[in-house]
């Protein structure tokens, strides 16, 4: 059976994290978010935020303060100074060198509230999830315009740390970054097979 190409883009779309030093136009990252904003959300309220990042400056205080707090987490974890070295280098090196970063936040400022715990805590993942589907609809649409993109979960273990290096307002949530690029790399990736993750009733 013949694939769409809606189907061939998310097949073959993969994590790329090495880029080539040509420029993303503002017009292509306008044309990305575009298509985040087009995903599905809880409530129709559109809980997503996203900050975009291209100036060499920011990247750098951006990675240099995740990189010292991933680094006191690693010491206080009692792990050895030659991995710790290793992971921050691999951190500061991928959010420096991408042309574009985005970090992908949510507010709950749109979403419903409810005076107990159980639905506010349900409400919260309904705006996670609402935001984590505007993410996939840019990885997707930055492959399907020949870009390379990566997510990058690290800014769950720092918010504060994220929040304050790219003065994002309070209620800002950062879930994400996401690198985009021109891809310098190809890979190859595979999937288990479908019947080993799906019950039928």
């Amino acid at each position: 059976m013949a694939q769409s190409a809606l189907l061939e883009t998310i097949i073959s779309r993969r994590s790329i994290r090495r880029y080539t030093l040509e420029p993303v136009p503002r017009t292509v990252i306008e044309t990305l978010l575009m298509a985040a904003v087009w995903s599905p959300s809880a409530h129709n309220r559109q809980p997503w935020r996203f900050c975009v990042i291209q100036s060499a400056e920011q990247k750098e205080r951006l990675a240099r303060a995740m990189g010292d707090q991933l680094r006191r987490d690693l010491e206080a974890d009692g792990v050895d100074h030659a991995v710790i070295a290793a992971d921050t280098e691999r951190s500061y090196h991928r959010i420096t060198s991408a042309p574009v970063l985005v970090a992908l936040c949510l507010t709950m400022a749109d979403m419903d509230t409810y005076p107990d715990q159980r639905r506010s805590g349900k409400e919260y993942v309904m705006a996670v999830q609402s935001t984590a589907m505007a993410g996939q609809n840019l990885l997707l649409a930055a492959h399907d315009l020949g870009l390379g993109a990566c997510w990058m979960c690290a800014p769950l273990f720092c918010p504060q740390v994220v929040r304050a290096a790219l003065d994002l307002p309070a209620d800002w949530e950062p879930q994400a970054l996401i690198t985009v690029g021109y891809p310098a790399e190809t890979k190859v990736k595979t999937r288990q097979p479908l019947e080993t993750r799906v019950m039928w009733r």
